[in-house]
């Protein structure tokens, strides 16, 4: 009798167990539903950008500004598999830091060798046929194959995974599109802040194409001088760095601080997402005492024309900060 009671107990207990375990996992699929439901991203947002001279932060996104249409198309193509592969980030952008250095996201059919296609995969070599190399599709697939082969490739600079899936004699040249990269992977995959991420963090997707784009412009300014009273293009104050952000999205905003709180619908600051503005007052609880203004970038981070003597940069930031006005504003809204 005590031997039955023993085998029921056990029995009990893995029932228990079993229904903990069921719910654990359907509390992960609802929080993932709902995390996509507010537009958010759970993929890791660890993309990274080589360092550039003050004053340059605009040179990945001028880079990107000269791609043609078959080039965008391929950058296109190599995130479209990368976010259907579930990869993170930072694989999309050792993919188009190879392409652009192999060839110049180009889907070539000639190049030294057998070389060919976008990669430049030789057949010879094991890559797969001509026809495979040269077939945009494959060739991206076979890179990322590659690639995750690559022994700790996703806590290497990017240039260096590249290298270690191309094994090229000239190592440092793939380096040199990170910005372009980094520029992409924010614009084209929808990740905000490359530049800050490697944390592992999922990255917040802004909540309107207007909000995307004045995010993407405010990021291509860091490195520019502040100076109080600017609105660019060289150099910037606090609400001159979002009045043109915005502005290159087609919303107006007013001129100072103080009025760009008043153009754009009020949410409790804590519900703040990408693109929103957040202030800072001598008073919170005095709109007319507002001396600064920012750009929220989700994740915990803003962009922002700080002060004299500090470049247009991103930065971590605490709903907790002192002098922070309990609304954000959501331009355009």
């Amino acid at each position: 009798m005590r031997r039955l009671g023993l085998w029921l107990g056990l029995v009990v207990f893995l029932a228990i167990g079993a229904l903990v375990v069921t719910a654990v996992a359907a509390k992960v699929v609802i929080d993932n539903q709902q995390a996509q439901a507010r537009g958010v991203s759970l993929m890791s947002c660890d993309a990274s950008v080589g360092p550039t001279q003050p004053g340059q932060g605009d040179r990945g996104k001028v880079d990107a500004s000269k791609l043609d249409d078959e080039q965008r198309g391929i950058v296109a193509l190599i995130i479209s598999i990368g976010k259907q592969r579930t990869l993170a980030p930072r694989a999309w952008q050792v993919a188009i830091q190879a392409g652009m250095t192999e060839s110049g996201l180009h889907n070539l059919t000639y190049g030294d060798a057998d070389s060919q296609g976008i990669f430049q995969m030789r057949p010879s070599m094991g890559w797969g046929s001509v026809a495979e190399v040269t077939n945009p599709t494959y060739a991206v697939n076979k890179f990322y194959d590659v690639l995750l082969a690559v022994r700790g490739w996703e806590n290497k600079r990017p240039g260096d995974a590249a290298q270690a899936v191309e094994r090229s004699g000239f190592p440092d040249r793939y380096h040199k599109w990170e910005p372009m990269a980094a520029t992409l992977v924010e614009s084209v995959g929808q990740v905000v802040d490359v530049v800050a991420c490697g944390t592992g963090m999922g990255a917040l997707l802004p909540p309107s194409q207007a909000a995307a784009k004045a995010i993407s412009f405010a990021l291509g300014e860091q490195g520019k001088p502040y100076v109080w009273g600017a609105t660019g293009p060289n150099s910037y104050d606090c609400s001159g760095l979002m009045l043109r952000a915005y502005e290159s999205a087609g919303i107006i905003l007013p001129r100072t601080s103080r009025e760009q709180y008043h153009a754009g619908a009020m949410l409790p600051v804590r519900e703040a997402q990408p693109g929103d503005l957040l202030f800072l007052s001598t008073d919170p609880s005095d709109p007319t005492a507002i001396h600064h203004v920012m750009m929220y970038l989700g994740n915990d981070k803003v962009v922002e024309a700080q002060q004299t003597g500090v470049p247009v940069h991103t930065r971590a930031f605490s709903f907790g900060e002192r002098q922070l006005v309990p609304q954000a504003v959501r331009p355009g809204v």
